[in-house]
């Protein structure tokens, strides 16, 4: 039984080895395997673009394009005061009140800090009476000055008066002799307009009647050789066209004319249309000759019109007054001399009691002017004997550098605080590269940048070497104005000119290297997968640049794509990959 159960097993033995042996199954075990392997390499195929793109540099990119383009320099320097003044008190002072603060406009005269102060009555008293006191003074200062300019325009207005009148008697009395002859010159002159203005009427109604061939309104004395030929030529017309009725009556269907009336009839209508013709000829060149020869005679008759009424208007233009005698003359001289004498007086009068006015006012302002001073004498000193100063503002400007604090004790020579004299201005200087600083000109306003305010602004006044040994900069010296505060720092921007490009890209794509300033381009090449994207390297040239744009030279075309970014560094010839916009 045993034996038989071993003898069992090993047939099935065999027969496994059978079925593995057989080459049916071989081949489908193969086949899947190959189509295994077929579908991942399909799918590795498909995605290997994705892949690949994973792993290249992401890029943006602007086009490059042409345009205008406003070069400009940035700096930023430090606001200085043209000018100013250390406040300063002599002694050791408590400080007992300060009336400004940092970045405060004072005037001068203003009362900028109190030190040791102390109450009086006698100080309160003598302070309003010379409050009084100048202003009384100051209203006397201005009391205007006297205005004599309406009394010398009227000098002077008589004065020309006086010189036209004593030029127009002079000249009535030198030209007494030849009045006569100038009298019958200007009636000739009359004559002779009168008669080439009436010529010039004469000669225009002819050119008219030789233009409209009307010859009805035209002097005979021009028109009669024209009628003539013109009614030569009107009976040529009459006769041409009487032999071509005639002709063409003969030529009409139905008619009963020979062959020979016929042949007559033409002959003659062709006969009579070359004399037509000639005629007309004639009379066309008649009128053109014609019209030459009037043309040419109205030609002079208009400038000898215009010769002659230019003198009779010059003769009357100068003889307005050829109606008053000499004597009417000399009294209109002797007249306008009184005037002007008078006015003269009159102002000299004036000026006199103007001047004895002005020595009193000014003896009352000198004597105001001591009241003043007395009475600040007696402030001063009772303010002295209280220990109460004032601290004046000598000069107009701007609060800075206030280090003063009430209750602190002054000491001598030591500055409590600045005042940067507005009025003087502020400056700002800036270091830019020589090369940079021959685009600048004086005059050139700046753009301040952080003038975040508005009111400041900012214009080139000077153009110097750097002081800094080695240096070969140049600095610019700026005059600021506005709303500043010296110490305060500007950023400027610099104008340097304009001008158009034909190729502007953004300032973030420009590199530079060893060989010099570049761009990487984007190039496209195809490939069976889709396009593939390359950065190219152009050399180029910076020519100008502003805040966010330079304007280049070099191989580089019109809406070429420029790279800008990327999310890793990019060489050139590195493939990559454009960023999905």
């Amino acid at each position: 039984m045993a034996e038989n159960t071993e003898n069992i097993k090993a047939a099935k033995d065999i027969k496994g080895d059978e079925e593995i042996k057989d080459p049916r199954k071989k081949r489908e075990i193969i086949k899947t395997v190959i189509i295994i392997f077929l579908a991942v390499l399909l799918v590795l195929t498909f995605f290997s673009n994705t892949i690949m793109n994973r792993s290249l540099a992401e890029i943006t990119s602007e086009r490059a394009n042409s345009g205008k383009l406003t070069e400009r320099i940035r700096g930023s320097g430090m606001v200085m005061s043209n000018q100013s003044w250390d406040v300063t008190v002599d002694g050791n002072k408590t400080i007992e009140a300060i009336n400004c603060k940092n970045g405060k406009e004072v005037k001068k005269g203003d009362v900028l800090l109190t030190v040791s102060a102390g109450d009086s009555e006698a100080l309160t008293a003598a302070e309003d009476a010379l409050a009084a006191l100048e202003l009384d003074y100051q209203k006397a200062i201005l009391t205007p000055a006297a205005d004599y300019s309406s009394e010398n325009q009227a000098i002077k207005n008589a004065r020309e008066d006086l010189q036209a009148a004593i030029a127009k008697r002079d000249a009535a009395v030198a030209g007494q002799s030849g009045v006569r002859a100038a009298k019958e010159k200007y009636e000739d002159d009359k004559k002779q307009s009168a008669y080439y203005t009436k010529l010039q009427t004469k000669l225009q109604s002819v050119i008219a009647a030789i233009d409209s061939d009307v010859y009805s309104t035209a002097p005979a004395e021009y028109t009669n050789d024209i009628l003539g030929i013109k009614s030569e030529a009107d009976t040529a017309e009459s006769d041409y066209n009487a032999s071509c009725a005639i002709y063409t009556a003969l030529s009409a269907e139905g008619s009963t004319a020979t062959e020979a009336e016929m042949t007559a009839a033409r002959e003659d209508m062709e006969a009579k249309e070359t004399a037509r013709n000639e005629a007309r000829e004639k009379y066309e060149t008649a009128k053109f000759e014609l019209r030459e020869d009037i043309s040419g005679k109205l030609a002079e008759a208009e400038s000898e019109a215009e010769w002659y009424a230019a003198q009779v208007a010059a003769y009357e233009s100068e003889n307005t007054g050829a109606g008053m005698s000499i004597d009417d003359l000399n009294a209109d001289v002797t007249a306008k001399q009184r005037l002007l004498e008078d006015q003269i007086n009159a102002l000299s009068k004036t000026q006199k009691s103007d001047e004895n006015t002005k020595k009193m006012n000014d003896l009352d302002l000198s004597a105001k002017k001591k009241e003043v001073d007395k009475a600040r004498e007696k402030v001063n000193k009772l303010k002295s004997e209280t220990g109460s100063t004032d601290i004046i503002a000598k000069y107009s400007g701007i609060v800075n550098n206030l280090t003063a604090k009430v209750g602190d004790t002054t000491l001598p020579d030591t500055p409590l605080m600045t005042i940067d004299l507005a009025e003087e201005g502020y400056t700002v200087e800036i270091s830019v590269e020589a090369d940079k600083a021959k685009k600048i000109k004086k005059g050139t306003a700046a753009e301040v940048v952080n003038n975040w305010f508005g009111g400041v602004e900012a214009v080139v006044t000077d153009i110097k070497s750097d002081s800094v040994a080695g240096s070969k900069n140049k600095i610019i010296v700026f005059s600021v104005t506005g709303d500043v505060d010296s110490g305060s720092f500007v950023e400027l921007s610099i104008p340097c000119g304009g001008g158009n490009y034909d190729s502007i890209v953004p300032k973030n794509a420009v590199g530079h290297d060893k060989d010099g300033d570049f761009v990487l381009t984007v190039v496209s090449k195809n490939s069976p997968l889709g396009n593939r994207y390359y950065a190219e390297r152009v050399a180029v040239e910076v020519l100008a640049s502003d805040e966010t744009s330079c304007a280049v030279s070099g191989n580089l075309g019109y809406g070429e794509y420029i790279i800008t970014a990327s999310s890793k560094p990019v060489e050139p010839k590195d493939q990559v990959r454009m960023k999905d916009k």
